[in-house]
């Protein structure tokens, strides 16, 4: 059993590489901040690299979970990066959402060494990551998904290869579409219960027993009437996911009408300064104005 790397040890990475080391595998964490793989290594063991290079030797699978296009670059094939010790056959598996073109030159870049690149945004949260009940949608090479499988399933509920690289996070941006729409419709719905006098908690507690249910309607319905938003997936993030959607949007033609409004929502509360609330916070938007 090879040993597995991890790089990036946030809200996501940290219970995904737990998981992985649970199952029995030798984990070699590498996170830009050392504290937080210190403080990973205490509770699970395994190995501290010092470099994504470092990391990558040895081993036959390296996750990423960090924040932008350029992290991911900068990791794989930069100074110190995964390509530079990885050894051919190798996969690397990330979990980043990024733009659907890094995705492509990193599969190519990878490629090139014998090593093999998939995209594999994943669906879920915070709370799927610690329960290990993610929705992983992937890009890539048909051969080297389906032996990633294995690993991926110790912290997934459902994985499915969409397609060549890139369609991993083309899918995501999907979700993306659909989870701000939801959003801006639930904090829609409570603000019109709210302003007609209603009691919100019986009305959600009807209507969640019908078609209107939804995962954001269950999870956050009762943080959103307490104003709470210190919690869950930060506004600052979700306006860099809809910043791909919205530029893969000019390149493939569709209409987004929905979706560049609400984005420019999320933009008003970022200037509130509540760019790390979470996406809920919409509701608030609402009531403050």
């Amino acid at each position: 059993m090879k040993n597995k790397g991890f790089i990036g040890l946030g809200v996501m990475g940290s219970p995904i590489a737990g998981h992985i080391s649970k199952a029995g595998y030798g984990v070699t964490v590498f996170n830009r901040t050392i504290e937080k793989s210190k403080l990973w290594h205490e509770e699970h063991g395994g190995k501290v690299a010092l470099s994504p290079s470092e990391l990558a030797e040895g081993c036959d699978m390296v996750f990423l979970c960090v924040g932008h296009d350029q992290d991911v670059e900068e990791i794989i094939r930069g100074r110190n990066g995964v390509l530079e010790s990885m050894e051919p056959g190798g996969i690397i598996v990330d979990h980043t959402t990024t733009s659907s073109v890094l995705a492509k030159n990193m599969a190519v870049s990878s490629l090139k060494k014998g090593i093999f690149f998939i995209d594999a945004p994943v669906s879920g949260g915070e709370i799927g990551a610690k329960e290990g009940s993610l929705t992983i949608m992937a890009g890539g090479d048909e051969e080297a998904f389906n032996s990633s499988l294995q690993v991926l399933n110790l912290y997934s509920k459902y994985s499915k290869r969409m397609g060549d690289s890139g369609s991993g996070q083309l899918t995501k941006m999907v979700n993306q579409i659909c989870i701000a729409g939801l959003i801006q419709a639930l904090a829609e719905g409570m603000h019109f219960s709210e302003k007609a006098g209603l009691n919100t908690k019986e009305v959600i507690e009807v209507i969640s027993r019908g078609a209107a249910q939804s995962w954001q309607m269950d999870n956050r319905w009762e943080t959103m009437l307490a104003d709470y938003y210190e919690h869950g997936f930060a506004v600052d993030w979700m306006r860099k996911d809809l910043g791909f959607v919205l530029e893969e949007s000019v390149v493939n033609g569709s209409n987004l009408e929905i979706t560049n409004l609400i984005d420019s929502f999320y933009a008003e509360v970022q200037q509130k300064e509540g760019g790390r609330w979470d996406t809920s916070s919409l509701f608030r938007r609402l009531n403050s104005q």
